[in-house]
Protein backbone atom coordinates (compact mmCIF):
# COMPACT_ATOMS: atom_id res chain seq x y z
CA UNK A 1 0.00 0.00 0.00
CA UNK A 2 2.98 2.21 0.15
CA UNK A 3 2.34 2.88 -3.21
CA UNK A 4 -1.06 4.76 -1.95
CA UNK A 5 0.37 6.62 0.74
CA UNK A 6 2.84 7.97 -1.94
CA UNK A 7 -0.59 8.93 -4.80
CA UNK A 8 -2.14 10.76 -2.16
CA UNK A 9 0.74 12.48 -0.65
CA UNK A 10 1.36 14.09 -3.85
CA UNK A 11 -2.33 14.41 -5.47
CA UNK A 12 -3.73 15.67 -2.04
CA UNK A 13 -1.01 16.29 0.66
CA UNK A 14 -2.22 13.25 2.57
CA UNK A 15 0.06 12.77 5.50
CA UNK A 16 0.19 10.73 8.61
CA UNK A 17 -0.06 7.19 6.77
CA UNK A 18 -0.08 4.71 9.17
CA UNK A 19 -0.20 0.85 8.74
CA UNK A 20 -2.50 -0.58 11.19
CA UNK A 21 -1.83 -4.46 9.83
CA UNK A 22 -1.02 -5.73 6.73
CA UNK A 23 -3.91 -5.30 5.19
CA UNK A 24 -5.23 -2.58 6.88
CA UNK A 25 -4.13 1.44 7.20
CA UNK A 26 -4.73 4.76 8.02
CA UNK A 27 -4.23 8.23 6.65
CA UNK A 28 -4.93 11.65 7.36
CA UNK A 29 -6.07 14.43 4.56
CA UNK A 30 -7.39 17.72 4.74
CA UNK A 31 -11.11 18.36 5.43
CA UNK A 32 -11.60 20.66 2.66
CA UNK A 33 -10.09 17.91 0.06
CA UNK A 34 -12.02 14.97 1.52
CA UNK A 35 -14.70 14.74 -1.30
CA UNK A 36 -11.90 14.69 -3.74
CA UNK A 37 -10.13 12.16 -1.45
CA UNK A 38 -12.79 9.89 -1.39
CA UNK A 39 -14.15 9.93 -4.52
CA UNK A 40 -10.22 9.06 -6.16
CA UNK A 41 -10.41 6.32 -3.64
CA UNK A 42 -13.69 4.89 -4.87
CA UNK A 43 -12.70 5.11 -8.76
CA UNK A 44 -9.13 4.64 -9.23
CA UNK A 45 -7.63 2.77 -5.94
CA UNK A 46 -10.40 0.11 -5.83
CA UNK A 47 -12.08 0.92 -2.59
CA UNK A 48 -15.49 0.58 -3.43
CA UNK A 49 -17.27 0.17 -0.08
CA UNK A 50 -17.63 2.22 2.70
CA UNK A 51 -18.24 0.53 5.64
CA UNK A 52 -19.03 3.33 8.15
CA UNK A 53 -17.92 7.17 9.15
CA UNK A 54 -17.92 8.55 12.62
CA UNK A 55 -16.75 11.67 14.14
CA UNK A 56 -14.53 12.26 17.51
CA UNK A 57 -14.35 15.10 19.51
CA UNK A 58 -10.73 16.29 20.13
CA UNK A 59 -11.99 19.30 22.27
CA UNK A 60 -8.39 19.55 23.40
CA UNK A 61 -7.51 20.58 19.78
CA UNK A 62 -10.99 22.63 18.97
CA UNK A 63 -11.34 19.68 16.14
CA UNK A 64 -14.06 17.01 15.29
CA UNK A 65 -11.65 13.97 13.66
CA UNK A 66 -14.08 12.52 10.95
CA UNK A 67 -13.37 8.85 10.37
CA UNK A 68 -14.40 7.39 6.73
CA UNK A 69 -13.97 3.49 7.05
CA UNK A 70 -13.20 2.26 2.99
CA UNK A 71 -12.61 -1.60 2.21
CA UNK A 72 -11.63 -2.59 -1.45
CA UNK A 73 -13.47 -6.86 -1.27
CA UNK A 74 -11.34 -7.77 -3.74
CA UNK A 75 -8.17 -6.61 -2.51
CA UNK A 76 -8.61 -7.91 1.03
CA UNK A 77 -8.21 -4.51 2.56
CA UNK A 78 -9.41 -1.84 4.25
CA UNK A 79 -8.36 1.63 4.63
CA UNK A 80 -9.42 4.56 7.25
CA UNK A 81 -9.37 8.11 6.04
CA UNK A 82 -9.23 10.58 9.22
CA UNK A 83 -10.03 14.46 8.43
CA UNK A 84 -10.46 17.43 11.54
CA UNK A 85 -12.69 19.73 10.73
CA UNK A 86 -12.86 23.16 12.90
CA UNK A 87 -15.18 22.16 15.88
CA UNK A 88 -16.15 25.72 16.06
CA UNK A 89 -17.71 25.82 12.53
CA UNK A 90 -17.99 21.79 11.64
CA UNK A 91 -18.85 22.06 7.91
CA UNK A 92 -17.84 19.49 5.69
CA UNK A 93 -18.85 18.49 1.78
CA UNK A 94 -21.00 16.15 1.87
CA UNK A 95 -20.06 12.47 0.32
CA UNK A 96 -23.56 10.97 -0.10
CA UNK A 97 -23.08 11.03 -4.14
CA UNK A 98 -20.64 8.31 -3.44
CA UNK A 99 -21.64 6.01 -1.53
CA UNK A 100 -25.45 6.37 -1.00
CA UNK A 101 -25.35 4.99 2.63
CA UNK A 102 -23.23 7.99 3.59
CA UNK A 103 -25.98 10.13 3.53
CA UNK A 104 -27.42 8.43 7.19
CA UNK A 105 -24.16 8.11 8.81
CA UNK A 106 -23.99 12.21 7.91
CA UNK A 107 -27.45 12.54 9.62
CA UNK A 108 -26.32 11.18 12.69
CA UNK A 109 -23.37 13.20 13.04
CA UNK A 110 -24.97 16.22 12.60
CA UNK A 111 -27.63 15.47 15.13
CA UNK A 112 -25.20 14.17 17.80
CA UNK A 113 -22.04 16.33 16.91
CA UNK A 114 -23.38 18.86 15.46
CA UNK A 115 -21.27 18.83 12.56
CA UNK A 116 -22.90 20.14 9.01
CA UNK A 117 -22.70 18.28 5.99
CA UNK A 118 -24.57 21.08 3.06
CA UNK A 119 -26.60 19.17 0.55
CA UNK A 120 -26.73 15.91 1.98
CA UNK A 121 -30.27 14.44 1.73
CA UNK A 122 -32.54 15.05 4.94
CA UNK A 123 -29.74 16.31 6.97
CA UNK A 124 -31.69 18.76 9.25
CA UNK A 125 -34.91 16.39 10.10
CA UNK A 126 -34.53 14.58 12.94
CA UNK A 127 -32.93 11.41 13.34
CA UNK A 128 -33.17 9.45 16.25
CA UNK A 129 -33.12 12.29 19.01
CA UNK A 130 -37.00 13.22 17.99
CA UNK A 131 -38.06 16.39 20.15
CA UNK A 132 -34.57 17.17 21.49
CA UNK A 133 -34.19 20.67 22.82
CA UNK A 134 -30.64 20.71 23.80
CA UNK A 135 -27.11 20.68 22.47
CA UNK A 136 -25.39 17.57 20.73
CA UNK A 137 -25.41 15.47 23.25
CA UNK A 138 -22.20 13.66 22.06
CA UNK A 139 -19.78 17.00 22.17
CA UNK A 140 -17.41 16.31 25.13
CA UNK A 141 -18.56 19.57 26.62
CA UNK A 142 -22.03 18.18 27.02
CA UNK A 143 -22.96 18.07 30.46
CA UNK A 144 -25.08 15.22 31.21
CA UNK A 145 -25.42 15.63 34.53
CA UNK A 146 -26.85 19.33 34.51
CA UNK A 147 -28.82 18.42 31.75
CA UNK A 148 -30.48 15.70 33.91
CA UNK A 149 -30.81 17.66 37.48
CA UNK A 150 -32.37 20.37 34.80
CA UNK A 151 -35.04 18.09 33.23
CA UNK A 152 -35.97 15.32 35.26
CA UNK A 153 -37.39 15.58 39.04
CA UNK A 154 -35.58 14.11 42.39
CA UNK A 155 -37.72 10.76 42.82
CA UNK A 156 -37.94 9.76 46.13
CA UNK A 157 -36.37 6.63 47.29
CA UNK A 158 -33.64 6.97 44.66
CA UNK A 159 -30.60 5.98 46.01
CA UNK A 160 -27.15 5.84 44.36
CA UNK A 161 -24.13 3.64 45.21
CA UNK A 162 -20.55 3.34 44.84
CA UNK A 163 -20.13 0.17 42.66
CA UNK A 164 -16.95 -0.68 44.66
CA UNK A 165 -18.18 -1.01 48.01
CA UNK A 166 -22.24 -2.07 46.61
CA UNK A 167 -20.15 -5.00 44.71
CA UNK A 168 -18.09 -5.57 47.81
CA UNK A 169 -21.39 -5.79 50.45
CA UNK A 170 -24.17 -7.12 47.97
CA UNK A 171 -22.23 -9.40 45.62
CA UNK A 172 -19.42 -10.39 47.10
CA UNK A 173 -19.65 -10.14 51.08
CA UNK A 174 -17.42 -13.01 51.54
CA UNK A 175 -14.40 -11.49 50.43
CA UNK A 176 -15.20 -8.50 52.54
CA UNK A 177 -14.21 -10.42 55.62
Amino acid sequence: MNELAKELAGRYGARGWHDIRKDLASVEVDAIRIRDVMAYLRDEAGYGHLSFMTAIDNIERGAFTLSYALRDHDARRGLIVHADVDRAEPTVDSIHLLWGQAWTYQREMREWFGIDFPGSPRVDEEFVLEGWEGPPMMRRDFDSLAYSDATYAERPGRVTHDPASHMREKLYPEAAQ
